[in-house]
């Protein structure tokens, strides 16, 4: 750095008086500049190990990356005709929200479910309602993403039937399925059974995809939730990759071996506001993911050491305030991830802070990936910030605390330990408090919240929702309850308590199931008679 003048990290702002910080507390300097830099070792280039350039040698200059839009409400039909609306202004990969009663495993009639049926997703309750889900979608011809946990053996079961029924070639289906239970007992409380049992349902879908749907992502290991529970960015690397780690070890002990089953894991990140760190973020998410396959795990396989991930804009950075300005705040979330490599994205729609969002609101949102896509010219080039004096900086700082947290988690027993011993969840906690603090101090400026503000300008037009759907979805399943072989669906549903209690995947055993018409509700239900039920 000699012969650059520069104020070091730590020192305030001449304009404010207040430290510079990325949101993980990293100090930032004024000035930035060369370095002593492992070009080889620590960059490479884009398709090759450590991967922080790219997971693929051409990048966007091959494919731009899939365009989402996570989407789900009321019915089935209602669904079906918003992922047709949004395939018409071209989407390139459908994103299904589930209810909450489908996300725990509890049919619309059941009282449970009472006020909850479609409000946050598509209510599923049985093979009938998925079938009309994709009903004039063919799944040969379309990636889909399902953000599904705790049910998510039952939600894929659902999929592969539909694609058998369609004649599809299940070896060329493909798509996403979440299944990342660890992060609900961490972040969302969408869980079901305990952990062991939880951590074996996943490790189910793992070996049955890697012999019948090799083109699927059998888990999508998810920081976004992490990350809007209130982490910082480092938090949500770091957390995500314990929970990795974890998910391996399990898949491990159950006889499968890393190199077959690791190119099918796929990742979920949070675009958040501040921009170059987000972008840093991405890029030493692959170089970790790339040293913990090699390093830890002993990967050979290449494919199994590229960290592939989807991206979504932050939701909880949008406000309900000035709903017009969510659209810039999603642009720049967007270009981030982007920008940082991203395989996947969905960009949030302006007025899902009060609501689910309008037709209008989510063409909105496409077209902001498309503009970015097509019209920005920052996919004609790979890693445009690599060499970055800054960025490579924050890339490095990252990639060592996120380090310095998976030696904490490792000491503690893994990921599983340090959720049982609310280590996770205190560090979350401890985060959002502060975030919190400095939006009220004026610390932190959110514009239209604590500075900036107008007057109000009366509501905007928002979704309603049609009222009546829990009463339609319980007419439909008393219809299907009456129509069905009951016989069948007794014997499935046996069958499945049975080998539940012993090592067989059980996979197959939900697939038959579903095929016979068990609702969503009876089989998690079976389950639950055998596991019981995970209280936090």
């Amino acid at each position: 750095m000699a012969g650059i003048s520069r104020e070091k990290a730590g020192e305030t702002d001449q304009n404010t008086g207040a430290k510079k910080a990325t949101s993980s507390g990293i100090s930032i300097e004024r000035l930035y500049g060369p370095e002593e830099f492992d070009y080889v070792g620590k960059l490479g280039f884009p398709g090759e190990y450590p991967f922080t350039r790219g997971v693929y040698p051409t990048m966007y200059r091959g494919r731009l990356w899939t365009m989402r839009q996570y989407a789900g409400f009321g019915s089935a039909e209602e669904s079906n005709r918003r992922y047709r609306y949004l395939l018409d202004q071209g989407i390139t990969g459908l994103s299904v929200a589930f209810d909450l009663p489908t996300q725990i495993g509890y049919d619309s009639d059941d009282p449970m479910s009472e006020g909850e049926v479609g409000r946050v997703g598509v209510a599923i309750d049985s093979l009938e309602d998925m079938e009309r889900l994709f009903e004039g979608i063919t799944l040969s011809g379309v990636t889909t993403s399902m953000t599904i946990n705790s049910t998510a053996a039952i939600l894929l079961a659902m999929y592969i039937a539909v694609a058998k029924k369609q004649g599809a070639d299940l070896a060329k289906i493909s798509g996403t399925i979440q299944n990342d239970i660890l992060k609900e007992y961490i972040a969302r409380g969408t869980h079901i059974y305990p952990p062991a049992p939880s951590l074996r349902l996943v490790t189910d879908i793992f070996a049955y995809c890697a012999s019948q749907l090799p083109s699927w992502n059998t888990i999508s290991i998810s920081g976004y939730h992490i990350r809007e529970a209130g982490a910082t960015a480092v938090q949500e690397l770091a957390f995500t990759f314990a929970n990795a780690i974890e998910y391996i070890r399990a898949a491990q002990s159950a006889g499968l071996d890393f190199d077959s089953f690791g190119s099918q894991l796929s990742f979920f990140f949070n675009a958040h506001n501040d921009f170059f760190e987000e972008i840093a973020k991405f890029r030493a998410a692959r170089r970790l993911w790339a040293w913990i396959a090699k390093e830890k795990f002993g990967a050979e396989n290449p494919e199994a050491m590229k960290l592939r991930f989807h991206a979504q804009t932050a939701g909880s950075t949008l406000t309900a305030q000035q709903i017009d300005i969510n659209v810039v705040r999603t642009t720049y979330q967007a270009l981030a991830a982007v920008l940082g490599g991203c395989q996947s994205l969905h960009t949030n729609s302006r007025d899902e802070a009060l609501a689910l969002p309008t037709e209008e609101s989510v063409s909105l949102a496409l077209r902001t990936q498309q503009i970015i896509g097509f019209e920005s010219g920052v996919s004609n080039t790979i890693d445009p910030f690599g060499g970055s004096y800054f960025v490579e900086k924050l890339t490095d700082e990252i990639e060592d605390r996120v380090k310095k947290y998976l030696e904490k988690i490792e000491s503690m027993g893994g990921a599983v330990k340090a959720i049982e011993a609310g280590y996770f969840q205190a560090e979350i906690a401890k985060s959002a408090y502060e975030y919190q603090r400095e939006i009220e101090s004026k610390k932190k400026i959110i514009v239209g919240v604590n500075e900036f503000a107008d007057a109000d300008k009366g509501e905007p037009k928002i979704f309603e929702l049609d009222p009546k759907v829990r009463e339609a979805q319980v007419e439909s399943l008393k219809r299907l309850r009456g129509r069905r072989d009951t016989e069948n669906v007794k014997r499935s549903l046996d069958r499945l308590k049975r080998e539940s209690r012993g090592r067989v995947n059980l996979m197959p055993v939900i697939i038959e199931a579903v095929e016979n018409y068990a609702t969503l509700g009876e089989i998690s239900g079976a389950l639950r008679e055998v596991w019981g039920t995970y209280q936090s």
